[in-house]
């Protein structure tokens, strides 16, 4: 009960945006769509990038690093996309997503980290099948609406946290 009321409360000091739902709306719109492209259930892909996600879930500058980043897609069956793998759950292959939780963190300068985690590789018999993958979407305000601004993932090998904006940074310079 207490870290809801943290959570409700660090929502509320978010530049005017009262409700943890407001914050949240934008990740859980693309964790619905990335749930759905791993659900065993034959759907169509849905890209997290269109052009409409592009225009209301997104900052301007993400935006911009992302069709930069689109100039050099990567080998892949639409020919448009800079990456070669699901930004979210940070691979190629991935079992339904299980166990999925959203968490918002007090704002800091003007950004609310909303932290996901699910296990991704729950029908595997690999060692690692039952571990947790965390992703971080950095939310800010933009006309008056929460916008992801970035996706952090953190790297199991260096421990390291990926921004997926340094990454687009890096595809548009042809890195």
């Amino acid at each position: 009960m207490k870290t809801i009321a943290v959570v409700i409360a660090s929502l509320i000091a978010f530049s005017g945006i009262s409700h943890a739902a407001d914050i949240i709306a934008p990740v859980k719109e693309i964790m619905d769509a990335t749930r759905s492209n791993w659900a065993d259930n034959n759907s169509d892909w849905t890209d997290i990038f269109d052009a409409s996600r592009l225009d209301h879930l997104y900052s301007r500058d993400f935006v911009a690093k992302y069709q930069a980043a689109a100039q050099f897609p990567a080998v892949d069956d639409d020919g448009i996309s800079p990456f070669d793998y699901d930004v979210i759950v940070n691979g190629q292959d991935a079992c339904p997503l299980e166990d999925l939780t959203m968490v918002a963190a007090p704002v800091v300068d003007g950004v609310a980290e909303v932290t996901v985690r699910f296990k991704k590789s729950a029908c595997s018999h690999a060692p690692d099948a039952k571990d947790y993958t965390t992703v971080r979407f950095e939310v800010v305000e933009e006309g008056g609406k929460p916008v992801i601004d970035d996706i952090v993932t953190e790297n199991i090998e260096t421990q390291a946290r990926d921004s997926l904006k340094t990454t687009m940074a890096l595809i548009a310079k042809g890195q």
